[in-house]
């Protein structure tokens, strides 16, 4: 009788176990799952600013090299419009068609308010800016400051140096994108007198209204390298300024190729100091 009840007890003893341990074993599966879980679980996004602006960028397809340095044909570019020949003194210059558009409000709110504007120069692809360039530094074409570049400066650096006051590089001239246009006169007198500084002081109240900006403002501590001022030349800046940020990290001096002097360019750091050396408000 007495190992008859041990029996008993043992059963009931192992049985007490066996469901503890069952119990533990369910437990760990359940938390194992949530542990899985919590691991497997992506962390929600963080939100980054620069990173949507990039996603946004509607003119994402202009980002090429091959854009940025002009090489291509405004007139059969799909997204560059023939400027109508009432806004300027040219014919058959083109601009992308977006910059036109502003461009076509803001000159109709000037002449609203008694100013004439006239576009001068718009798009200029690589092909045009080397044939102002190989003009300038072969002597055909007198610098705007009488100097021969081809007789009067025999340094490489300082022949481009001295060209590039008021002359790109071809490759590196904002005039290849579509958004850059000069106005009026290639002279800065004409702007601080007369009708031509009653131009520019209602540009630079109202211009920017219409996405337009001051590309070359007076050289100083806020601009201290690059071209030199150039009250005629603005920009589109919703367009242009995607345009510089990727000049900004693709554009190197190496890649400006295909013209006189074009070695200098590195010695020069045209990209650096001229194509991004623009007002703080062009970025």
């Amino acid at each position: 009788m007495h190992k008859r009840q041990l029996l008993i007890g043992m059963s009931i003893l192992l049985g007490i176990l066996w469901v503890s341990c069952s119990g533990d074993t369910t437990r760990t599966a359940s938390s194992q799952a949530k542990v899985n879980t919590q691991t497997d679980a992506k962390p929600s996004p963080i939100a980054d600013p620069e990173l949507q602006i990039m996603e946004e960028n509607p003119y994402e397809s202009l980002l090429t090299l091959d854009f940025i340095l002009g090489r291509f044909d405004p007139r059969e570019h799909p997204q560059f419009s023939k400027i109508p020949q009432e806004h300027t003194d040219k014919v058959g210059i083109m601009m992308h068609t977006d910059a036109l558009a502003a461009y076509e409000q803001m000159t109709a709110a000037a002449t609203a308010a008694g100013h004439k504007l006239v576009i001068r120069s718009a798009a200029r692809n690589f092909d045009y800016q080397r044939s102002i360039w190989e003009a300038k530094w072969s002597g055909k074409r007198i610098l705007s400051s009488g100097i021969n570049a081809a007789t009067d400066i025999s340094d490489p650096a300082l022949r481009a140096k001295e060209i590039m006051k008021y002359s790109a590089m071809p490759g590196a001239s904002r005039h290849h994108w579509g958004t850059d246009i000069d106005l009026n006169a290639f002279d800065n007198a004409y702007f601080e007198s007369g009708s031509g500084k009653l131009i520019y002081q209602w540009l630079l109240t109202n211009a920017n209204d219409y996405g337009y900006y001051l590309v070359y403002t007076a050289k100083g501590e806020q601009r201290p390298t690059g071209y030199e001022e150039e009250k005629w030349h603005w920009t589109y800046k919703p367009i242009s300024k995607y345009l510089t940020a990727f000049a900004r990290e693709q554009l190197r001096d190496t890649t400006l190729t295909h013209f006189s002097g074009s070695d200098t360019a590195p010695q020069l750091n045209v990209v650096e100091d001229y194509v991004l050396g623009i007002a703080h408000d062009c970025h």
